[in-house]
């Protein structure tokens, strides 16, 4: 029983430290924001890496995850009696709201945030990082903030591409799959579409960014123990960004879409 107590105590201890030190990076990261104009070229080729290569993953998974909605949907329709014009408004408000910015931040999460935890817990455990401070140069503004910056730009840009793949992935199993025309399925989705749903979920896409990358580089930053380390700590960063992902996720459907 007191072995569990100490076990436990432990990692509560662990776990408000972890905390801690995550928030010492934020703050740390937002006093860094005044240095953008002299880190402009940093975060193009961050956007480069983080944002331009992920595009062709984006766009095979939202064309599959359009195409299922609309399949769903109809089977949906069949049982309650829905008309199938219905099927471009129904797909519409879930692919903008939902699907596109949520499963686009956990797949970029998956990528991106466990790919620049690997660099940077690399660089931890080799003291490259230790290097850098040791000639004078802040860490944080050479390499947290321009991925950051970098992945608070790209995913809502690849939310916007991944509602259109979607969409077109819809369109096509409705005209193949449920007989639907081309027009009554665009003029659904017409009648559907609000610009305020849009401009929300680009809101959460942008927040999902920054703990995409604020996840990354923490897990990142406190990496030890050699090649094992830097496999525990890439694991953790995806784990960590998904979670908080679908917790804020949450709460801006709480905040943003009353009903």
């Amino acid at each position: 029983m007191g072995l569990g107590v100490q076990a436990l105590g432990r990692k509560s201890i662990q776990s408000i430290s972890k905390l801690g030190g995550f928030f010492v990076l934020a703050g740390r990261f937002l006093a860094s924001l005044k240095d953008i104009p002299k880190s402009l070229r940093l975060i193009a080729e961050q956007i480069y890496f983080v944002g331009l290569k992920s595009f062709p993953l984006i766009m095979i998974i939202s064309i599959f995850v359009g195409a299922v909605s609309a399949w769903q949907a109809a089977y949906q329709f069949k049982f309650i009696g829905a008309p199938p014009r219905l099927l471009g408004q129904a797909v519409g408000k879930a692919v903008v709201m939902e699907l596109a910015p949520v499963l686009s931040a956990i797949v970029f999460a998956g990528r991106v945030g466990a790919g620049i935890t690997a660099e940077l817990g690399t660089m931890r455990v080799t003291e490259q990082i230790d290097a850098l401070e040791s000639i004078g140069i802040n860490p944080v503004r050479y390499l947290v903030m321009p991925r950051v910056i970098a992945c608070m730009l790209m995913v809502p840009f690849l939310v916007i591409f991944a509602n259109f793949i979607a969409i077109m992935g819809a369109l096509i199993v409705s005209i193949v799959g449920v007989d639907l025309t081309p027009e009554i399925f665009l003029n659904g989705f017409k009648d559907s579409f609000a610009m305020k749903d849009f401009n929300n979920g680009l809101i959460k896409a942008g927040v999902f960014g920054m703990i995409i990358g604020l996840v990354g580089c923490y897990e990142g930053f406190i990496t030890t123990g050699g090649a094992q380390g830097v496999g525990k700590t890439t694991t953790s960063s995806v784990v960590v960004s998904s979670v908080l992902i679908l917790i804020f996720n949450f709460v801006f459907a709480v905040l943003l879409f009353r009903i």
